[in-house]
């Protein structure tokens, strides 16, 4: 059995606190007091999966030549199981403990694991929302004329100076954390939804017309004919059989999300969960976002493929928006980016505090946004997203595995739960073994193709899981006392002398009502979701009755889809405004 003391006692004690003064957000268990109800998460959900990376990946689909049935039936599994991951693994630590990944792997992990983990969860972070920021310079690079950008590497410098445009407002953005624009952008995720919809009634009818026997879409048989034929055809672009079947996309759907879920990211999110039944909260961003929005992006992907007679792989984000949508497709790719990239910027410079404790948040976001701006000039970041996101999901699925089993398997076989901890150790080594092994071993099965990386999962997840439990117990897990450990204390709700608390809930309720019996608020309101109806409707209508001729029509609907957005977003922001700018009046007074 290893040697576990410490030599130099004071000195490692020394060595432990200078890393802890890395760690200085978050550490206290969220109060109960700071829970947020179920809309909450709800919202949160379906407005973070309903964002840029929907463009990408539903036309990526089609580009593989995914079969139609695989697409519809894989995804409704693969989702599925990625809700039963939030609901069943990640809800449950998350409310237990009340605190973030990042502070829950110090207490199991110990410092130098986890500073390398959140270095390389902030580089991960910057990939992502540099492919964001790609995306929206997809759609920025029609005004100039520049060709749509697919290779690993640009061929237009223009097209690199719209992306150090774009990656500038971003970062500037992450940086003054506007509130007005946090709250224009959850204005645009009930938009987004609907674009996403719109664009996919809309161009149909164009598919249709490519398959003589149909001509129109009048029933559901018809239709899958059509997507059969035009859509996801179970071919490549080259006329080869697919290798991407059922099993692939539902492994897709699965591990998407995966460094969230098995990987407890999300812990930062659902620790502020009332129940862990919350976790099930995440269907909202599942099938709105990565099966709804997914399947429309694929269809819209299929029909400005076919218009433009270009392979798909050779359209941008933006160019496949502007054919199904018009401007309202471009300013959607622009804002889907946005929306995306920002948090994920914030969240990567977040991470990167923990090797950098003396800088300022805004120095911190900077850095990381000058490396994901540099990173969004190379089209590679979107191109290549899907296999990105595997990549991304195995290397930090292993943290989540070590986390799971020393919180539920450790008490049940006799071990010691925050044994590192309380042993004092600045590294765990089998922590580290843990995450280092299976990963590599993945990666050299990956690029031997002995196993397809979406398939990586289940294996990696159950060795790291042995590695774990096996070199804990012989470093000494197994020796301790066999207790659960001590809870994460979780705080009193402050308490407030003279019934404040019941003055600030009574305030509360009484800006509710106030806002409630706004007739402007009413109008403002009525007037957005009529806007919204009417984008929605006016696209079904133009699937329902195919009119011809099709181009022409279809100019005509992205007018009208303009129109009503204009419409939306006026009303609807104004309203918000409006509600937020009464709540800060009357909580001032």
């Amino acid at each position: 059995m290893p040697d576990n003391t410490a030599p130099g006692e004071s000195t490692s004690e020394s060595i432990v606190e200078q890393l802890d003064k890395a760690y200085e957000y978050d550490r206290e268990p969220v109060s109960e007091d700071k829970l947020q109800p179920a809309r909450y998460f709800a919202g949160n959900f379906a407005g973070e999966h309903t964002a840029g990376t929907e463009f990408v990946i539903g036309a990526l689909f089609v580009s593989w030549g995914a079969a139609a049935g695989d697409v519809i039936l894989g995804l409704v599994l693969g989702n599925l199981l990625a809700v039963l991951s939030w609901a069943l693994v990640c809800a449950p630590i998350a409310v237990e403990t009340r605190l973030t990944l990042y502070w829950y792997l110090r207490r199991i992990a110990g410092p130098v694991v986890t500073i390398l983990y959140n270095v390389l969860n902030a580089f991960l972070y910057c990939i992502l929302a540099g492919a964001m920021i790609t995306v929206s310079a997809s759609a920025l690079r029609l005004p100039f004329g520049i060709e749509p950008q697919t290779g690993w590497v640009p061929t237009d410098w223009r097209f690199v100076l719209v992306a150090l445009f774009v990656g500038a407002v971003i970062v500037t953005i992450a940086i003054m954390g506007f509130k007005r624009l946090a709250q224009f952008a959850s204005v645009c995720s009930p938009w987004l939804l609907v674009m996403f919809v719109a664009g996919g009634f809309a161009t149909l009818p164009g598919l249709a017309d490519q398959v003589p026997e149909v001509g129109s879409i009048g029933s559901f048989g018809e239709f899958w004919h059509v997507a059969k034929q035009t859509i996801w055809t179970g071919t490549t672009a080259g006329g080869e059989a697919t290798e991407i079947g059922f099993w692939h996309v539902a492994a897709f759907a699965w591990i998407t999300n995966l460094a969230m879920h098995l990987g407890m990211s999300d812990m930062a999110l659902l620790r502020y969960a009332k129940k862990t039944s919350y976790g099930f909260f995440s269907a909202f961003g599942m099938y709105l976002g990565h099966y709804v929005a997914w399947i429309a992006a694929g269809i819209m992907g299929a029909a400005a493929a076919a218009y433009m007679g270009q392979p798909l792989a050779e359209l941008d984000s933006g160019a496949v928006a502007y054919y199904s949508l018009g401007i309202c497709g471009a300013v959607a790719v622009v804002i889907a980016g946005w929306t995306t990239s920002n948090p994920t910027l914030y969240r990567a410079g977040l991470a990167l505090q923990a090797v950098t404790p003396g800088w300022s948040r805004w120095k911190v976001t900077l850095a990381a946004g000058g490396l994901t701006t540099a990173i969004a000039c190379l089209p590679w970041v979107f191109t290549q997203l899907l296999n990105f996101v595997a990549l991304y999901g195995l290397l930090l699925l292993p943290i989540g595995t070590i986390v799971v089993v020393e919180h539920w398997i450790f008490p049940k076989i006799g071990y010691r739960r925050y044994w590192a901890s309380e042993k004092g150790l600045l590294m765990n080594w089998p922590a580290l073994t843990a995450w280092g092994v299976p990963v590599a071993l993945a990666l050299v099965f990956w690029y031997t193709q002995v196993i397809h990386q979406f398939f990586l999962l289940i294996p990696t997840w159950i060795l790291a899981a042995v590695i774990y439990v096996v070199m804990a117990g012989l470093w000494g897990a197994a020796d301790m006392p066999a207790e659960t450990g001590a809870e994460p204390q979780k705080p009193e709700p402050e308490s407030a002398s003279d019934g404040g608390e019941e003055a600030d809930e009574s305030a509360e309720t009484q800006l509710v009502m106030d806002k409630m019996q706004s007739n402007a608020s009413y109008v403002l309101f009525g007037v957005a979701v009529l806007a919204l109806l009417g984008c929605l409707g006016s696209s079904v209508g133009f699937f329902l009755m195919s009119p011809e001729p099709y181009q022409e029509s279809l100019s005509t609907l992205h007018t009208v889809l303009l129109i009503l957005s204009v419409v939306y977003f006026l009303s609807g922001t104004t309203w918000a405004y409006m509600g937020e700018e009464e709540k800060e009046e009357k909580s001032a007074a």
